[in-house]
């Protein structure tokens, strides 16, 4: 049997072909699938062309393809384009053979694979979701404009402010200051604004890029920026502990705990405050490196939903991406 795994990013689109005896056949990848940013006819496009060229590099013909998975992003954010979202890969492939959902459920199944227990996201935006005994659960997720806590956009955003505040002596200058105006060629500060809304047009991804920048100044010893992460970590265990909540751990049961997204490269600057935070929470909480990539989830997850569950000794394999 083969499985397809497809994980929609925010910035890329991920596709890996996969085998029942956990031979990796095909992988792929290409640009952001998400229609809010791309379009809708540019999303069908992506998705579309990314499973011919999976097929093409694997030189199988599509509806050899026994079970997909594709994780999108914002489905079921939006009830009124879930139905668009859901028809996307029957231009080529028969649709009681795959199943759409949010690219939330590739972390989960990456992180953990498969197995009950919580995965958090902090990439571009964040979001928590989890698994236990046949209930799900998110927490967060609502988009960058007034939620994705601890994400990297939101650490841009408050690098930002920082910045801003250190430059009229409403905070120290630090480390973070004198980096951001190298970074971007600032000489007179206001010019930040510029930057921001009239060169980056308030770009989601640019401004999360800032979070880089402000990783390197905590690294160099900057307190204001080394609290920003210590504030993201909480609030990220906060979204754990709320879908702990709704998956109705009993009090004393250990739950499994994940992490996906591009802030967890930062290491323990923000693993470190992030386990403590879980600690100080009344669950009980075990913290685990993730099992595969987010692609590979999607493929391990197709195989599950279609009644055919990869053993362990394939999933093993996988995980050594042999």
């Amino acid at each position: 049997m083969i499985f397809l795994g497809v994980d929609g990013g925010g910035t890329k689109t991920a596709f890996v072909l996969i085998n029942a005896e956990g031979g990796i056949l095909a992988q792929h990848e290409t640009s952001t699938c998400y229609y809010l940013n791309v379009g809708r006819e540019n999303s069908k496009s992506i998705i579309a062309g990314g499973i011919v060229e999976v097929c093409r590099r694997a030189d199988i013909p599509p509806e050899a393809i026994d079970y997909s998975f594709f994780g999108l992003p914002a489905y079921g954010e939006v009830s009124a384009d879930v139905a668009f979202l859901d028809q996307i890969p029957a231009a080529l492939l028969n649709q009681l053979k795959y199943r759409c959902n949010n690219d939330m459920v590739c972390g989960w199944a990456a992180s953990l694979g498969c197995q009950d227990g919580i995965n958090i996201v902090s990439g571009t935006g964040s979001i928590a979701y989890g698994e236990h005994q046949g209930k799900t659960a998110r927490c967060g997720g609502w988009g960058e404009l007034f939620s994705d806590e601890g994400s990297a956009y939101w650490i841009g955003c408050n690098a930002l402010n920082l910045f801003s505040k250190m430059s009229d002596h409403r905070l120290k200058m630090d480390i973070l200051y004198d980096m951001i105006k190298s970074k971007y060629h600032i000489d007179i500060d206001l010019d930040i604004n510029d930057l921001v809304f009239n060169k980056w047009q308030g770009d989601r991804t640019k401004i999360a890029s800032v979070a880089k920048i402000a990783y390197e100044a905590a690294i160099e010893g900057d307190k204001e920026s080394y609290k920003l992460f210590c504030t993201a970590a909480k609030e990220l265990a906060i979204m754990v502990e709320s879908v702990r909540k709704e998956l109705d751990y009993s009090p004393d049961e250990t739950t499994l705990v994940s992490f996906t997204g591009g802030v967890f490269n930062c290491g323990d600057i923000i693993l470190d405050p992030f386990i403590h935070e879980l600690a100080n929470l009344n669950g009980y909480y075990r913290v685990c490196q993730p099992k595969y990539n987010p692609s590979m989830g999607a493929a391990i997850y197709a195989a599950k939903i279609s009644g055919n569950p990869l053993a362990g000794a394939v999933l093993k394999k996988l995980s050594l991406g042999e």
